[in-house]
């Protein structure tokens, strides 16, 4: 069996060795490609003789699996597979399966990270510190003691709910299925209404899909208190950018903190959220800890020896 590992993977050489050994000591070839492409005559080259793919968010549409002749399985590096072409896939009897739960560590902490920035002007206090400035007019608000709202429950969601309630914050949650195990902390589920009507900080996490499209609008951003600050650490096209820069800019909400924008870094110099009000941005680096992309990489790997002895994990289609 073929085995091409599409785009890096952002562990080392050693890492990929290690992750990898249990196929490769069965005898697959493994192709590792050492740069990412999106020139389709080279992704052919690469993929045309593959029985196996593994990507991470590069995308992956009908033009390029319809090169890929032999392809039976691809595992793909994340936790979403909006950019894959999952309906082509199962046309052409194409198993895909992610790499559920590698983040649930990385997301979260960043989250906070995020989440703690805007409320005590991090970044703005930096920049005085180095220019001779003092903390006029940057003096921020706690955490302890805030309604915390997080949307979405799954892994990710309910770490963050955890680290919320350790900070001393009352959680609130919405998510299409409701975890005992969360409730029994103590967490509060409602609906999405309230949480936007009485969350101080609101961070979501959802997958991006046609139910979750711009679920963050102008008439949600509208309930909002006007001291929230709203995370986004799951997907740009979650939240309409326009009506969030637009609130943020007449002081409708105090500010927010954004890892995801409707498109992968490099971010346009000119995207309406780059020039809004107190914001404080990261170039989708939420997954990306050392940690985090050793682990997706033992995830993809396991994903592949689950699916050829019949037993496959993380099924997307």
């Amino acid at each position: 069996m073929k085995i091409v590992v599409l785009e890096p993977l952002g562990i080392s050489k050693e890492k990929e060795m290690q992750a990898s050994e249990k196929i490769r000591n069965e005898g697959h070839e493994i192709v590792f490609c050492e740069t990412k492409t999106d020139d389709l005559a080279e992704l052919e080259k690469r993929g045309k003789d593959a029985d196996v793919i593994i990507i991470a968010n590069m995308p992956f549409r009908k033009n390029i699996i319809e090169k890929c002749k032999k392809l039976k399985f691809l595992s793909v590096a994340f936790a979403g597979v909006d950019h894959v072409d999952v309906d082509y896939c199962k046309e052409r009897g194409i198993m895909v399966c992610n790499a559920a739960g590698y983040s649930k560590n990385s997301v979260p902490e960043l989250v906070f990270g995020l989440a703690i920035s805007v409320l005590r002007n991090i970044p703005q206090c930096d920049y005085q510190a180095r220019n001779g400035g003092t903390k006029a007019g940057l003096v921020g608000t706690e955490l302890f003691g805030k309604k915390f709202g997080v949307i979405g429950t799954g892994a990710i969601g309910s770490r963050v709910c955890e680290i919320a309630q350790a900070f001393g914050c009352e959680v609130l949650a919405y998510s299409r299925t409701k975890k005992e195990a969360l409730i029994n902390k103590g967490i509060r589920y409602v609906s999405l209404n309230t949480l936007l009507k009485e969350c101080d900080i609101i961070s979501l996490h959802v997958p991006y899909n046609k139910s979750t499209d711009k679920l963050i609008n102008a008439e949600k951003i509208a309930m909002m208190k006007k001291t929230a600050v709203i995370i986004n650490t799951a997907r740009g096209k979650v939240v309409d950018s326009e009506a969030l820069a637009f609130a943020l800019n007449e002081g409708r909400i105090n500010g927010a903190g954004i890892d995801v924008l409707e498109m992968e870094p490099p971010f346009p110099k000119d995207h309406v959220l780059l020039k809004a009000r107190h914001t404080v941005f990261t170039p989708h680096a939420a997954f990306a800890s050392e940690e985090a992309l050793f682990t997706r990489a033992q995830i993809v790997f396991d994903n592949i020896e689950l699916w050829e002895k019949g037993i496959p994990q993380n099924v997307c289609s």
